[in-house]
C-alpha cells in the first residue's frame, strides 16, 4: 500500500513569477502568488507546478561532470521541431538537440533547469 500520492513538483527559482510564466507559455494555465516567494501555475491538464524563491539558487548543470542533474521534466509534445522553436523564443537554451532522429532533445528553462521535450 502506498503511503503517499504526488502531490506538488515545486522548482526552485530566483524569480517565481518569471519561471510560472515561462511554464505557462509551454503548458498551459495561469501563474498565481498565493503568498510572498510562492507561485502555482493553475488550470493546465497534469501534476501541479509551483515555484518557490530561493535567495541563494545556483542551477543545476546538465551534463554535470561530478554528479547528476538531481532533477528534470520531460514534456510530451507533438511537433518537436514546432515546440523546439517556441521554448527557445521563450529564452530556454538547448544543451541537447541530439540526432534530428531521436525522438527528444534537452533544454534548460531561464532558471536552468533542464527539461526535455518528448515526441509522443
Amino acid at each position: 500500500m502506498a503511503v503517499a500520492r504526488l502531490g506538488t513538483v515545486v522548482l526552485d527559482c530566483p524569480d517565481p513569477l518569471a519561471l510560472a510564466a515561462f511554464y505557462a507559455e509551454i503548458i498551459g494555465g495561469k501563474a498565481e502568488e498565493t503568498e510572498e516567494g510562492w507561485v502555482e501555475l493553475t488550470g493546465h491538464e497534469g501534476t501541479p507546478l509551483a515555484f518557490q524563491k530561493s535567495p541563494g539558487y545556483v542551477p543545476p548543470r546538465w551534463p554535470a561532470e561530478d554528479g547528476s542533474q538531481q532533477f528534470h521534466l520531460d514534456l510530451t509534445v507533438e511537433d518537436l521541431d514546432a515546440a523546439e522553436t517556441r521554448v527557445l523564443a521563450l529564452g530556454a537554451k538547448a544543451v541537447d538537440a541530439g540526432d534530428p532522429v531521436r525522438t527528444w532533445r534537452v533544454y534548460t528553462d531561464i532558471a536552468g533547469h533542464p527539461f526535455c521535450l518528448c515526441a509522443c
